[in-house]
């Protein structure tokens, strides 16, 4: 099973709305990286085996530069509800593990 880093931008809700879906996962805010840098967040995310979740771009552009991982779920849905996030990424799980498990896969949009 794959676990998620929750970015600062999703609510610390979403964690315990994706506990089946995604166990292990966590927000930045749990671990202390609520105010931290994107480049720490990559790092931790990376160092603890975990697929970083955003709604900026600024994480996939991250992993341009410094190479993967981590990976990236961008959540594409604009202006949505922690419900919404939550559905996007249940309704998705199973690209979102294919793309855990792709070498050449790096960055997963979602809508």
């Amino acid at each position: 099973m794959t676990a998620l880093l929750c970015d600062q931008n999703l609510s610390p809700k979403l964690v315990d709305r994706l506990t089946e879906a995604f166990p292990g996962s966590v927000h930045v805010s749990e671990v202390g990286l609520a105010q931290a840098l994107d480049r720490v967040v990559s790092e931790y995310a990376r160092s603890h085996d975990l697929l970083l979740v955003s709604k900026e771009a600024d994480f996939g552009e991250l992993g341009l530069i410094l190479g993967l991982p981590p990976k990236v779920v961008w959540i594409r849905c604009g202006n949505c509800t922690t419900g919404d996030i939550k559905g996007l990424l249940r309704d998705n799980r199973d690209s979102i593990e294919a793309m855990a498990q792709d070498a050449e896969s790096g960055v997963l949009a979602v809508f």
